[in-house]
C-alpha cells in the first residue's frame, strides 16, 4: 500500500499557514478513510482534518499548539512494517516553518510603562541636562499644594520666570490640572491576531488592484417588514431577519443577471449560473464571511435557518472549510448597528458585494402630505473590470422591486 502524507490543508483562500490544535489520533492508532485525524486552527475557524488514507498513523511531525505552513507535512500513514524513513527525512525541518512566521507582524513591543508614557512638555534644554522650569520658590510651594504642572505654565516674572500670580491663575483654570484620564500609560500595542493579520494583509490586494465603483438605492421596506411579522407570528416556522430577505432578493436578481454573478479572471470574466452568497459575519477580532450556497434553490425559510447556523458557527469558529470560500457574491449588513449606509471593499474573486444599512423610520413623501415610512439603504460595489455601471444599477433595480413586492420571495 502506498503511503500517505497528511500534509497542512488549504482550507480557506487566503490560508497560509495553520495550527494543529490536538491530534484525535496517536501515532500506532488504526486509521480509515475519513476519520477525523485532528483539528486545525486557521485564520476563520477551527476545522477538523479527515484521513484520505488508510493503515496506522506511523509519524506524527507537528505536535499539537505548532502552527505550520500550508502543505507543511504533519503526519505519515502507512501499513505497519512499511519504511516511512525516506519521507519522514524528506519533510522540511520544523525551523523551516520559522520562515513564514517571520513574515507575520512581529509581536507588538511591551505596554509601555507609566514614567515612559508620560507626555512631555516642550521645554528647551542643554544638550544631556534634564530640562529646568524656571519659577520662584513661592510658585513651587503653591503649584504643588494645587496639583498645577509648571511645564504647562508661561511665566510673566523677568526672563520668563513663573512667578505667584501666574501660579495662583492656573490653578484657576481647569485645563491646567492634570486630567485623571492622563495618568497611566498614554497608549499601547496590541498584537495583531491570527484573522486581523490576514485582514491586514488582504484589504490592500482587494481594494488598490481592484477598481471599484458604488450604486447606491434606497428601498421602501413597508411592506417586506409587514410580510417579515405575519411570517414570524407563526409558530414552528424560523424567524425572518431583514437580512434573510436580502439574501433571498440578492439570490433571485443574481440569476437573472450573471453579468454581476460574476468574477474577473484576467482573460476572461467567469459568469456563475448558481448564486453562492457569503454573509459577512463579524467577531470580536475580525470579520469572516460563510458561504450559503445555491440561495436561489432554497426558500426564505431555508434561508434564514442556514444563514442563522451558520452565523452561530462562525463566531464560535466551527465552519466546515467548505463553508469558508466559493462564494459567488457576498453581502455585508451594519443595520443591527445603526448604520445608516455604507460600502463595503470587494472580496476578490468575486466580482461585487452589498452594504446594507440599517431600515430606518423616517419622513417620506406621500401624495401631497408626509407619512413616516421605513427605508433602508442599499450600497452595491462593483468590480469595473467585471461590470459596468449600468449592470450594477439594474441588478439593484431588481433587487429593490423584490423587497418591496415582498410576496415574491415567497415564491
Amino acid at each position: 500500500m502506498a503511503v500517505t502524507k497528511v500534509v497542512m490543508p488549504k482550507l480557506s483562500e487566503a490560508m497560509e499557514t495553520g495550527k494543529v490544535i490536538k491530534w484525535l489520533k496517536q501515532e500506532g492508532d488504526q486509521v480509515q478513510g475519513g476519520d477525523i485525524l485532528a483539528e486545525i486552527e486557521t485564520d476563520k475557524a477551527d476545522v477538523e482534518m479527515e484521513a484520505f488514507g488508510k493503515g496506522v498513523l506511523r509519524k506524527i511531525l507537528v505536535p499539537a499548539g505548532e502552527r505550520t505552513p500550508v502543505g507543511h507535512l504533519l503526519a505519515v500513514i502507512a501499513e505497519p512494517n512499511e519504511d516511512i524513513a525516506s519521507v519522514v527525512d524528506s519533510a522540511p525541518a520544523p525551523a523551516a516553518a520559522s520562515a513564514v512566521a517571520s513574515a507575520q507582524p512581529a509581536p507588538a513591543a511591551q505596554k509601555p510603562s507609566a514614567a515612559s508614557a508620560a507626555p512631555v512638555a516642550p521645554v528647551p534644554a542643554v544638550a544631556g541636562q534634564p530640562a529646568r522650569v524656571k519659577a520662584s520658590p513661592l510658585a513651587r510651594k503653591i503649584a504643588a499644594q494645587s496639583g498645577v504642572d509648571l511645564r504647562l505654565i508661561q511665566g510673566s516674572g523677568p526672563g520668563g520666570r513663573i512667578i505667584r500670580r501666574d501660579v495662583e491663575t492656573a490653578a484657576t483654570a481647569p485645563a491646567a490640572r492634570p486630567a485623571a484620564a492622563a495618568v497611566g500609560p498614554e497608549w499601547e500595542d496590541v498584537p495583531l491576531s491570527q484573522m486581523r493579520a490576514i485582514i491586514a494583509k488582504r484589504m490592500p490586494l482587494a481594494k488598490a488592484p481592484v477598481p471599484h465603483f458604488y450604486v447606491t438605492s434606497e428601498v421602501a421596506m413597508d411592506r417586506a417588514w409587514a410580510l417579515r411579522e405575519e411570517l414570524n407570528a407563526l409558530e414552528g416556522q424560523p424567524k425572518i431577519s431583514p437580512n434573510d430577505l436580502v439574501i433571498r432578493a440578492c439570490a433571485l436578481a443574481l440569476i437573472e443577471h450573471p453579468g454581476v454573478n460574476a468574477s474577473f479572471q484576467g482573460e476572461t470574466i467567469r459568469r456563475y449560473h448558481r448564486a453562492h452568497v457569503g454573509i459577512a459575519v463579524a467577531l470580536d477580532d475580525g470579520l469572516i464571511t460563510p458561504v450559503l450556497r445555491d440561495c436561489h434553490a432554497k426558500s426564505l425559510a431555508q434561508i434564514a435557518t442556514e444563514a442563522r447556523d451558520l452565523a452561530e458557527r462562525a463566531r464560535s469558529r466551527k465552519l466546515k472549510a467548505s463553508e469558508m470560500s466559493g462564494a459567488t457574491f457576498s453581502i455585508s449588513n451594519l443595520g443591527m448597528f445603526d448604520v445608516a449606509a455604507f460600502s463595503a471593499i470587494i472580496n476578490p474573486p468575486e466580482g461585487a458585494i452589498l452594504a446594507v444599512g440599517s431600515v430606518r423610520r423616517v419622513p417620506v413623501v406621500d401624495g401631497d402630505g408626509l407619512a413616516v415610512g421605513r427605508r433602508m439603504a442599499l450600497t452595491l460595489s462593483c468590480d469595473h473590470r467585471a461590470m459596468d455601471g449600468a449592470m450594477g444599477a439594474r441588478f439593484l433595480q431588481d433587487v429593490k422591486r423584490l423587497l418591496e413586492e415582498p410576496l415574491r420571495l415567497l415564491v
